[in-house]
C-alpha cells in the first residue's frame, strides 16, 4: 500500500484551498482595475488570455474528444449560471469593500448544501437544516439596516453577492453532476467559450457607454461603462487575469469533481482570510463589526455542517 497517495477527497480539498487563494487574488485585480474598464471587457481579456491555458489542459487529459458530450443543456446552464455569480459579485466589489463582498457570498456553502439534495441526491439531515438556517441569519446580520440605507450604506448593491453565492452554488452542483462524464478541462473550456460569448454581446449592445452616466452609481457604471483600449500599465494585471482565471476554472472543476459538494465546500470559507488581507493591506479596508459578526455566525452553520458532513469518507471514483 502506497502510504504517500493522497485519497480523491483530500485532494479535492487541497484543489479548493489553492483556488480559493488565486480567487482572493483575482478578485483583488479585478477591483483595483473596475474604475477604469468595463466589467466585460476585463472579462472577455481574461478569457481570452485563459483559453490558451485551457486548450493547453485540455490536450493533456485527453485532446479535443472530450468536448463531445450529449448533456449541453446542462453545460448551458452552467454557464449561464457562473455568468450571472461573476457579474453580480464583481459589480458588488466595485462598491463594497473586498472582505463585506467576500463575507456576504459566504452564503454559498449553504446554498451548495441545498441544492446538492435535489440535484446530486445527497441527504441533508434536520440538523444540517438547522446549521443552514443560522447561516442565513448570519447573512441578514451582515446586511443590516447600516448597509442599505443612511450616510455610508450601499444600497441594492448589498444584496448581490447573495444573488452571486445563488447561482455560484447552482453551478458548483452541476459541475459535480457533469464532472462524473466530463473531464474538468472540458468544464473549464466550456465556461471560457461562454464568457467570450456573452462579453462580445455586451460589448455589441452597450459597448460605447451610451447606458451609463458619470453620476451612476460605481457598480453600475462597472458593468456599462464604454470599452477602452487598455493602458500599458495595466497590461501585466490583466495578463494575470487570464491565467488565474485558467488555473482557478480547473482547480475549482477538480474540487468538485473529486469530492462530495458537501465536504468540499466549506473550505471556500479561507477566502475571507485573503480578503480581509488584500482588502487592507491594497484597498485600506476593513469591515464593520457586524459584517464579521454575521460572518463568524456563516462559517460557524458551514463547519457544523462540514463536520456533520465529515463521516462521509468514501470519495466517488474519478
Amino acid at each position: 500500500m502506497n502510504t504517500l497517495a493522497i485519497s480523491p477527497s483530500r485532494l479535492g480539498i487541497f484543489c479548493m484551498l489553492g483556488g480559493m487563494l488565486f480567487i482572493s487574488i483575482n478578485d483583488m485585480l479585478v477591483k483595483s482595475l473596475s474604475g477604469d474598464y468595463p466589467l466585460h471587457q476585463l472579462i472577455m481579456l481574461r478569457s481570452v488570455v485563459a483559453i490558451g491555458f485551457t486548450v493547453a489542459l485540455l490536450m493533456a487529459e485527453g485532446g479535443v474528444k472530450l468536448l463531445n458530450t450529449g448533456r449541453w443543456a446542462l453545460h448551458a446552464a452552467r454557464a449561464l449560471f457562473i455568468l450571472i455569480a461573476n457579474t453580480s459579485l464583481y459589480a458588488a466589489i466595485a462598491s463594497l469593500p473586498l472582505a463585506t463582498a467576500t463575507a456576504l457570498y459566504f452564503v454559498a456553502p449553504l446554498f451548495v448544501t441545498l441544492l446538492s439534495i435535489p440535484v446530486l441526491g445527497e441527504t441533508v439531515g434536520p440538523r444540517r437544516f438547522a446549521a443552514i438556517g443560522v447561516g442565513f441569519v448570519g447573512v441578514m446580520v451582515m446586511m443590516g439596516p447600516q448597509m442599505w440605507a443612511g450616510e455610508g450604506g450601499y444600497g441594492w448593491v448589498v444584496i448581490l453577492p447573495v444573488v452571486a453565492a445563488a447561482f455560484y452554488a447552482a453551478m458548483s452542483v452541476l459541475t459535480r453532476k457533469l464532472g462524473q462524464t466530463s473531464r474538468a478541462s472540458a468544464l473549464a473550456l466550456h465556461m471560457q467559450f461562454a464568457f467570450i460569448s456573452v462579453s462580445a454581446l455586451v460589448y455589441l449592445v452597450a459597448g460605447d457607454g451610451r447606458f451609463v452616466t458619470p453620476d451612476s452609481n460605481p457598480s453600475v457604471q462597472f458593468l456599462l461603462r464604454a470599452w477602452v483600449w487598455p493602458a500599458s500599465a495595466d497590461l501585466l494585471p490583466i495578463l494575470g487575469l487570464g491565467v488565474l482565471s485558467a488555473i482557478v476554472g480547473y482547480l475549482m472543476t477538480q474540487a468538485y469533481r473529486l469530492s462530495h459538494a458537501s465536504v468540499v465546500a466549506p473550505f471556500e470559507y479561507v477566502l475571507l482570510i485573503f480578503s480581509l488581507f488584500w482588502g487592507w493591506t491594497i484597498f485600506g479596508e476593513w469591515p464593520a463589526t457586524t459584517v464579521l459578526l454575521g460572518a463568524a455566525i456563516v462559517i460557524a452553520s458551514g463547519v457544523y455542517i462540514f463536520l456533520r458532513e465529515g463521516r462521509v469518507n468514501v470519495a466517488p471514483q474519478v
